[in-house]
């Protein structure tokens, strides 16, 4: 068997004398592994570096084994990635979000999505943003979407403050007045159709408490794990930053 694709690369490990095991998020083929042979070779080793976008080749002799990888690079972000304390946490964090999702599931959106953080991820005006609404694009994805398109109480979708924790719905000022201290805060950002701009930092790190609730009440205690260490790093040299 045999495809090529273009991926991102998100994990790398050790396998023997001088192979490696990589993790890519691929446009068609979803997450996926594979065995570069050389991949621990100097010339291979700046290829092989999480953030970077490669063009990969993946053969096996049936679907279900693990299979090699050919890669060849497209986009190299390594030197940025590692000039920053955010990206390096940010990409990090990217991996551990890609991995909630099912292995080998075609998500070309999601892909999309992960392309254009990995080339943010050293811009703090932007990149955290972009993280926010990945999270959100991950619980849309198992099922636990959030619905922030008009108020769950009137069905206007003007003045969207407030996400109810128990539906998951966008609430408005006035419906939601009466119960303000049940509620969550929607960020300014997040209740806008489009990022066109950054967000505020107050706001970012209201978009992070936000997915935060829903993925931990959803997923990680659902599945009996914590929440990645990644996320917690990335929130915290964010916080530092703020």
């Amino acid at each position: 068997m045999e495809w090529r694709d273009e991926g991102l690369i998100i994990g790398i490990r050790r396998h023997g004398e001088s192979a490696a095991i990589v993790e890519v998020m691929t446009r068609d083929h979803g997450r996926h592994l594979g065995m570069v042979r050389g991949g621990r070779s100097q010339r291979m080793q700046p290829v092989l570096q999480p953030g970077n976008s490669v063009s990969c080749v993946w053969r096996a002799r049936i679907e279900e084994q693990m299979g090699t990888l050919t890669v060849e690079p497209i986009r190299t972000r390594a030197a940025a990635i590692m000039g920053s304390g955010l990206a390096l946490q940010g990409v990090n964090l990217l991996g551990a979000l890609l991995r909630l999702l099912p292995e080998r599931d075609p998500l070309p959106a999601l892909f999309e999505t992960a392309e254009i953080i990995a080339s943010h991820l050293d811009d703090p005006a932007l990149g955290p943003a972009l993280m926010v609404r990945l999270e959100m694009a991950v619980l849309s994805e198992l099922g636990f979407g959030l619905d922030l398109s008009e108020c769950a109480a009137s069905g206007v979708k003007d003045d969207l403050i407030y996400v109810s924790p128990k539906s998951g719905r966008a609430v408005s000022r006035v419906a939601g007045e009466p119960w303000r201290d049940r509620l969550l805060p929607l960020p300014d950002f997040l209740a806008a159709t489009r990022l066109e701009t950054g967000a505020s930092h107050t706001d970012v790190l209201a978009g992070f408490a936000l997915t935060g609730f829903f993925l931990e009440r959803d997923v990680f205690g659902p599945r009996g794990v914590k929440p990645p260490e990644a996320r917690r790093a990335f929130i915290a040299e964010l916080q530092r930053l703020g």
